[in-house]
């Protein structure tokens, strides 16, 4: 392991990847990427690979369209075929406030070039077949939203940077970051320690331990998210199905299987990724109340992972006034795959000043404590 960098990023999953991926292609690739453990270790191998436009906040739309552009360009750039399918997004409305906010969301998606639509319990029968309109007040559907598979994207990105030059460490868990004078001089793992000045923080569920290390309390906690996935069925969804009544999602993947998932309400912040009968049974039901065809299907596997979530449901970015050199990437709860390119571009073009964005600015640290936080409301899981 190299013992100097001029960049540490700590957290090998999508986000510490593509921002070395973007670094590396702009020429600079004096980075180490410290990994606890294997690649798809974290939330980034763990999720249900849902990539979407339709979001409640004009930030995160532009930010998502400028993703599955680059989603679309990165199997050819980097020769693994990421498997991104744009089968469209789903998202079902079941009383009046959420029928209004879809309609809201669409009239701001619609003016920032985002083909989304509002339509009905009919005809979103017609785009997913046997899906049960009990219930449904409206639906909105776009159909440049889409899947991908996440592996090969982590894998794809990290052969792209090593053969640039990048570091990526991986089984190497950091067990301090050394600030002195309130400037950082190096991080320290359980295999030696790498002198640098610049750390980002891109740790996703371990966020708020780097940021301790570091000196630093942020406000984000980890919740634990379950997913599970079917026996593969004959091909016949194409959308990504999201229900705002209790967050639940499920996609078909292009081998067969129903994969998605939910959150629990009542599921506390901790570092627990155990599965549980309890997400099991509730999955299953709302997938069957969404979807009755689905009763007779065999659940092959489950698992889970991290949310990395802040108060207001938005990331964590850019310098900290206590901490010269340490840089914030995390708290994207279960979004950050989606809207990693864009996040990992723009990052890469700040980090090497040849932009400033405002981005940095909005969703700094200090913003908690300015009391200037606007909630994205069209968050699901």
């Amino acid at each position: 392991m190299r013992d100097r960098a001029d960049l540490v990023i700590i957290g090998g999953g999508v986000l510490g990847l593509s921002l070395a991926y973007h670094l590396s292609r702009m020429g600079f690739s004096d980075i180490v990427i410290l990994e606890q453990g294997y690649l798809c270790f974290g939330a980034s191998g763990r999720n249900g690979g849902g990539i979407r436009q339709q979001w409640s906040t004009e930030e995160n739309i532009k930010l998502a369209q400028q993703s599955v552009r680059m989603f679309r360009q990165l199997a050819r750039e980097t020769g693994y075929n990421i498997w991104f399918r744009q089968g469209g997004y789903l998202f079902i409305a079941r009383d009046d406030e959420s029928a209004a906010s879809l309609e809201k969301n669409v009239a701001l998606q619609n003016r920032l070039g985002v083909p989304s639509r509002n339509i009905s319990a009919a005809e979103a029968r017609r785009v997913v077949p046997g899906l049960s309109t009990n219930g449904v007040k409206i639906c909105s559907y776009n159909h440049s939203d889409g899947v991908l598979f996440p592996w090969p994207a982590l894998w794809g990105m990290a052969r792209s940077v090593q053969e640039l030059g990048v570091e990526i460490d991986t089984f190497t868990r950091v067990t301090g970051i050394d600030v002195r004078d309130q400037q950082i001089v190096k991080v320290v793992t359980d295999r030696g320690a790498i002198a640098t000045n610049r750390v980002v923080n891109a740790a996703g569920g371990w966020s708020w331990q780097i940021a301790k290390m570091a000196g630093l309390e942020i406000p984000n906690k980890p919740y634990r998210h379950e997913i599970l996935v079917s026996e593969p069925l004959r091909p016949f969804l194409n959308p990504m199905v999201c229900d705002l009544s209790d967050g639940t999602y499920f996609s078909q993947t292009m081998r067969g299987e129903i994969c998605g998932g939910l959150s629990d309400p009542d599921e506390p912040s901790s570092m627990n990724t155990g599965s549980s009968f309890k997400f099991l049974s509730r999955m299953c039901q709302s997938m069957i109340r969404i979807l009755p065809r689905l009763s007779g299907v065999k659940i092959l596997r489950q698992w889970a992972g991290y949310y990395d979530e802040t108060p207001d449901g938005n990331p964590v970015l850019g310098r900290v006034a206590e901490v010269e050199g340490f840089i914030q990437l995390n708290g994207f709860g279960g979004h950050g795959f989606m809207l990693a390119p864009a996040i990992g571009k723009i990052a890469a073009e700040w980090l090497l000043r040849k932009s400033e964005h405002e981005i940095f600015t909005k969703y700094s640290l200090a913003r908690f404590t300015k009391g200037e936080v606007k909630k994205e409301t069209l968050v699901i899981g």
